[in-house]
């Protein structure tokens, strides 16, 4: 029997899914689909657990501490920014992620929040609410069509948003340095090896790279300044990779036009955070993967990367650390 905790409830689909295995033990620590990540709760039910589903929980040392039947960790996502792979790695711990099931719903976010800087949706949303029906004062709307988008990460998502992009009349610049750039220009886009030269030329940096070592506070001072004065940065990927003190300075005095952002530095995050005060920027609660079809694909992902794990059949392109797949699998 593998005892299996999950933080929380997933689709019905995928929750029928484990239910139906006779030799898995379920236990939900909440039936609430978001939420702050439940740290504490983890740690009290992990000491015989053989296999986990995490949010944004955290997964290090002391978490691995407490669970040494702990065999594998399934991420409710893609990013892995908030486990310690070295150390699972070193535990005999597989980390697996949802890829492919959100590739489609990050993308149209990203586009969604390219469109609301551009047609200014919440401030007119709001200005039509308060019943001056027009905004009289402020930057001006534009178009999608004919503007430089520079892709900055050219994987599942970042693909996707290059093709929409394209769909909308844009000319696509990408930046990826671990993706051949022969394919970039055969799929129809300006391939940008050098990032701070293609930041000069972009009219829109979006962003759709891992954070890692050399990715976190990419978009700082620095690089902010080699963009456009009428340029925007969206973000969907994970707060680190912008400064965001450098991004409220950026878009307070005018080096930067506007910006579209999903995801913080410190989530959820303090309501003093100068950000909120600028007009000039849309927020979202990082929820570019909630659409309920996201939802569900996610959560089928999820719940295979445990029972396929268990039955020595799990892909490794879902594992952040296959290696240890030929340690570890049933």
């Amino acid at each position: 029997m593998y005892k299996v905790v999950l933080c929380r409830a997933l689709h019905p689909t995928a929750m029928a899914m484990l239910e139906a295995r006779k030799d898995i033990e379920l236990k939900v620590l909440t039936t609430e689909f978001r939420g702050p990540p439940l740290q504490k709760e983890l740690a009290a039910n992990i000491a015989d657990a053989d296999g986990i589903m995490v949010g944004l929980e955290k997964v290090g040392p002391d978490l691995l501490d407490l669970a040494p039947k702990l065999r594998v960790v399934s991420r409710f996502g893609v990013g892995f920014d908030t486990l310690d792979i070295p150390r699972c790695t070193r535990q005999g711990v597989l980390v697996g992620v949802v890829n492919g099931a959100n590739d489609l719903s990050v993308a149209e976010h990203a586009m969604m929040l390219m469109l609301a800087v551009a047609r200014r949706t919440i401030e007119y949303d709001a200005s039509v609410r308060a019943g001056t029906w027009m905004i009289q004062h402020g930057r001006r709307m534009h178009e999608l069509s004919e503007r430089t988008v520079l892709v900055v990460g050219y994987g599942r998502i970042g693909t996707r948003v290059a093709k929409l992009c394209t769909a909308f009349g844009m000319h696509v610049m990408v930046h990826d340095p671990n993706f051949p750039t022969p394919r970039i220009a055969a799929d129809g886009h300006t391939p940008a090896p050098d990032l701070m030269a293609a930041v000069e030329l972009a009219d829109v940096v979006t962003l759709h790279c891992p954070l890692e070592a050399d990715t976190r506070g990419m978009v700082n001072a620095a690089f902010l300044k080699r963009m456009k004065p009428t340029a925007w940065l969206i973000n969907t990927a994970r707060g680190g990779l912008v400064d965001e003190v450098a991004l409220t300075e950026a878009l307070a005095n005018g080096t930067i036009e506007a910006a579209g952002v999903d995801v913080l530095v410190t989530e959820p995050p303090n309501p003093e955070n100068p950000l909120f005060k600028l007009p000039n920027v849309v927020l979202a609660p990082h929820n570019a993967a909630a659409p309920l079809e996201c939802y569900a694909k996610m959560s089928r992902r999820a719940a295979l990367n445990l029972i396929e794990f268990f039955d020595g059949k799990l892909d490794p392109g879902y594992c952040v650390n296959p290696e240890v797949l030929g340690r570890n699998a049933p």
